[in-house]
């Protein structure tokens, strides 16, 4: 019995021997982890009336480029001094450019006339400002030019006295004599450059053959003026008429000084289009907003401001601040000339 005894406790003394000399246990080794990656950010887009984000100011394609550009950018620096914020003028190559710059962010605030600012609204890219007043009216009319010497050649009748302001017939007289001939136009969302003047044609059964299309008033008065018809039909060179607003020969009187003696008033419409606009983006900053618009109130104030505005190119002569509503009469008289305004969405 003594002996087993001994015999087990050599054995128990040796595994704990060997336990002790054997390899020592491995740890789990621990993946490693890496510190989350920052996601970079976009640095914060300088704020709009910023040197590096300057709020640009885009005018109707009504004039030379080089003029209007030339007089925007007075009116530009202007705005500046008065606001504290940076502008840059640019002049879109259409109505519907310049439509279509109000939408895209390229432009902010827009000289546009009362058709594309109609469409402007509908789309959603734009909102009133102000409307321009000449001679204290916020309305006017389109009259119908042609060439004097197509006037003594006994082609075209004037029905126009301009002595006394007056037609001396009435509409369906007037237009008559354009059936068959051929038109200027301004631009197809002109109001007195085309659409005015067309509903009228269409409303007195007068057909004038397929109009030249030349981009602004001024264009069309040297269209006029260039266009004596020296041929065997005594039809105009360039075109036979032009509709323009009252008076636009006057944008022309520094290259063509003999202008009202060479372009004659054949007759003059009613004063039934509202006048072109100074319109802001929707959704422009309230307080950005109301700073422009207020400078332009103040611009228009003075003697000095109101020649800023005049040698802008659009022969401003005040400005009114007034809202949508005042173009709904408009709007029902281009439905009843066709006018689908949808059709420009």
């Amino acid at each position: 019995m003594k002996k087993l005894f001994v015999f087990v406790s050599m054995l128990a003394a040796l595994t704990m021997l060997l336990a002790a000399c054997g390899p020592e246990a491995t740890p789990t080794p621990v993946a490693a982890t890496e510190p989350p990656t920052a996601v970079p950010t976009e640095p914060p887009a300088p704020a709009l009336g910023t040197p590096e984000n300057p709020i640009i100011l885009a005018l109707a394609p009504s004039a030379n480029t080089q003029e209007l550009i030339a007089g925007g950018e007075a009116i530009a620096a202007k705005l500046t001094e008065l606001t504290g914020y940076s502008f840059v003028v640019t002049v879109p190559t259409s109505y519907a450019a310049l439509i279509e710059a109000m939408g895209s962010g390229n432009a902010h605030v827009g000289f546009l006339p009362t058709v594309p600012y109609i469409v402007a609204y509908e789309k959603g890219y734009a909102t009133i400002g102000l409307v321009t007043l000449r001679n204290g009216a916020d309305h006017y009319a389109f009259e119908v030019i042609a060439n004097q010497a197509l006037v003594d050649k006994g082609v075209f009748t004037v029905y126009y006295d301009t002595a006394t302001g007056v037609n001396t017939a009435d509409a369906a007289t007037a237009l008559a004599q354009l059936n068959g001939k051929k038109p200027c136009y301004a631009d197809p969302l002109s109001s007195s450059g085309y659409l005015v003047p067309s509903g009228y044609f269409k409303s007195n059964g007068i057909s004038p053959k397929a109009g030249a299309w030349v981009q602004g008033h001024p264009t069309i008065v040297k269209s006029i003026y260039l266009s004596p018809g020296n041929n065997a039909k005594n039809e105009g060179e360039i075109c036979d008429f032009g509709t323009v607003y009252v008076d636009a020969r006057t944008s022309v009187t520094t290259d063509f000084p003999d202008v009202n003696d060479k372009v004659a008033v054949l007759w003059v419409s009613d004063p039934i289009i509202p006048n072109d606009t100074i319109s802001l983006i929707a959704g422009m900053d309230p307080a950005i907003r109301a700073a422009i618009v207020t400078a332009f109130e103040t611009i228009a104030s003075t003697e000095d401001g109101l020649a800023l505005l005049k040698n802008g190119g659009y022969s401003i002569g005040g400005l009114k601040i007034v809202d949508d509503s005042f173009f709904d009469d408009y709007r029902v008289y281009l439905e009843s000339i066709g006018f689908d305004i949808n059709s420009y969405k």
